[in-house]
């Protein structure tokens, strides 16, 4: 039986908003309280097998560290080596299998993840990433959309075959897995990124080993629980938790190591990059690359702005998950006109928003994810209240009793190239730069050269030839570019995310840039008719 089958092209997932008097509301509630009350196991899973070391690590709440609500099992270098020989084992069979049964998995997992597991779903990224309802709920359907959408890419990219084919003969194009196992390593922030990043290469037919951030193992355990239901075989995915360093010497050291799947830390990738070109001559095909690597993130403002729009965006795009996004609003340039209006409606709304534990709804803020993020973050915020360069005008408290909570904070940076303007900080804290209105070219220069990263930004403007300039002038200082909208919140199949410079390799999750490089094509020629005589007409005599 045969037929040329088509991916139906998705619509993104319907947001629940849980607002007052809702059922969803209810259920979320009553979810949020049955995981606080129970301890979860959380075991590696290699080949497709609970895998119990007993060398544990806990999941503690980052607005309540003191409760516990599960433990993990570490893997050490046995465990490590055993979940790429699985991943090696299930490699063939998986690559064999026709494409439309495999992308009918992630099918069936975004399906299950929409419908049997959503409010669930919710309630634990809430607790185990510490985000309010609506930033677990964006979260939760953006891994929905992941599935969908890739699905639907890998179709297309499938379907993309050669133009023409003279009379005679057949001209295709193969699309296969590449030569080894794939290496994913996503971070804490995103649940969405948590599932995407090894599922995107298994989806094209890859094996992957998946290494999950060490806060948020408990949340990104249910996804891999959720991807076994829906039919996932053994051993193309493999869960496997345990130290970072030691993990990753084993993996590039590996001659079926073929690719890396990163979001994290420049710095990480930097290591992880260095790693793969030292042990090049071990592998059997030059390992594919891909890191999102954050951001520090602008506001340009210019005069022509209307101000509540730029106030909400700046607000929003600060401190919604706590500044805790790659593409949080990190720093804002705002004209001398327009500082004084906007400053007065940003204090007062600043002054209207909650901060507390994710199970009181009325609460805009969380913590930040552990004590080590929180100490970073309070030592930019110490090191602002003693600057001559820079002043704390709003915020600037914290307090890690019980979990880790900071204010948003807002800096006021009268050298625009002070430390906060420069280095990414990860967290509730923003800090601003105002210019002459007549410096606004100079001043667009001037952002364009200060940070490193280039992964999102946004100009808010009414005058059209300032946008103009803006783009222009900013070409490279984002890969997600926003025009009157906060640069957070990119939508799958809409705005497809990445940036470059220190930012990334800019390969544009949500799209077929992504999935593409996670195979290595194969040109077929087939002549029907070979010729049976070398010589060529121009032989005549």
């Amino acid at each position: 039986m045969a037929g040329v089958f088509k991916v139906p092209k998705p619509k993104n997932e319907p947001i629940i908003d849980y607002a007052p008097g809702t059922p969803e509301r209810e259920k979320l509630l009553e979810e949020l309280r049955k995981i606080r009350e129970t301890r979860l196991e959380i075991p590696l899973i290699i080949g497709g097998k609970e895998v119990k070391t007993d060398d544990l690590g806990e999941c503690r709440l980052p607005h309540d560290h003191g409760t516990v609500i599960g433990v993990y099992h570490r893997a050490g270098e046995e465990e490590v080596k055993a979940a790429i020989e699985a991943a090696m084992e299930a490699r063939e069979k998986w690559m064999e299998m026709p494409w439309d049964h495999r992308l009918a998995i992630f099918l069936k997992a975004a399906e299950l993840m929409s419908k049997k597991y959503r409010i669930y779903m919710d309630a634990v990224v809430m607790h185990v990433h510490s985000k309010n309802p609506f930033q677990a709920e964006i979260d939760v359907a953006e891994l929905i959309d992941f599935w969908r959408f890739n699905a639907y890419y890998a179709w297309k990219i499938y379907g993309e075959q050669p133009e023409y084919s003279p009379t005679g003969t057949w001209n295709r194009m193969e699309y296969r897995p590449l030569e080894g196992f794939i290496f994913a390593v996503p971070p804490f922030n995103f649940i969405s990124i948590g599932g995407n990043l090894p599922t995107a290469p298994a989806m094209m037919g890859n094996v992957v080993l998946w290494k999950p951030s060490r806060t948020v193992v408990y949340s990104n355990y249910i996804v891999m629980k959720i991807l076994m239901e829906a039919g996932l075989p053994a051993g193309v995915i493999n869960f496997v938790v345990g130290n970072s360093r030691m993990i990753g010497d084993i993996v590039f050291k590996d001659p079926n190591f073929a690719g890396v799947h990163f979001t994290g830390s420049t710095a990480v990738f930097k290591g992880m990059w260095k790693a793969i070109g030292e042990n090049i001559d071990r592998y059997r095909t030059y390992p594919r690359i891909v890191g999102e690597t954050g951001g520090k993130d602008f506001v340009f403002v210019h005069s022509s702005a209307k101000v509540p729009e730029t106030v909400t965006a700046i607000i929003r795009g600060a401190f919604e998950y706590q500044g805790q996004k790659c593409s949080a609003v990190s720093r804002a340039y705002i004209p001398e006109s327009l500082w004084e209006p906007i400053w007065e409606m940003m204090e007062r709304e600043l002054n209207t928003i909650k901060m507390g534990p994710v199970d009181d709804l009325s609460n805009f803020v969380n913590a930040v994810i552990d004590g080590s993020a929180f100490k970073s973050i309070v030592r930019y915020i110490e090191e602002a209240k003693k600057a001559e360069e820079a002043e704390v005008i709003y915020g600037g408290n914290y307090d890690d009793s019980r979990g880790y909570f900071i204010e948003p904070t807002v800096i006021r940076a009268y050298d625009p190239k002070y430390v906060t303007m420069v280095e990414e900080i990860f967290g509730p804290v923003l800090t601003v730069y105002v210019y002459e209105d007549e410096k606004y070219e100079e001043t667009l220069k001037l952002c364009d050269e200060t940070s490193p990263y280039g992964l999102t930004g946004a100009v808010f403007a009414t005058d059209r030839e300032a946008i103009v300039k803006a783009e222009r002038i900013l070409r490279h200082a984002a890969g997600n570019f926003y025009i009157n909208d906060k640069p957070t919140g990119a939508i799958v199949g809409q705005q497809p995310f990445g940036g470059s410079r220190a930012s990334g390799t800019n390969d544009k999750a949500g799209s077929w840039l992504n999935l593409i490089r996670w195979v290595t094509p194969r040109t077929i020629k087939e002549n029907f008719l070979p010729p049976e005589d070398y010589r060529y007409p121009f032989l005549g005599e």
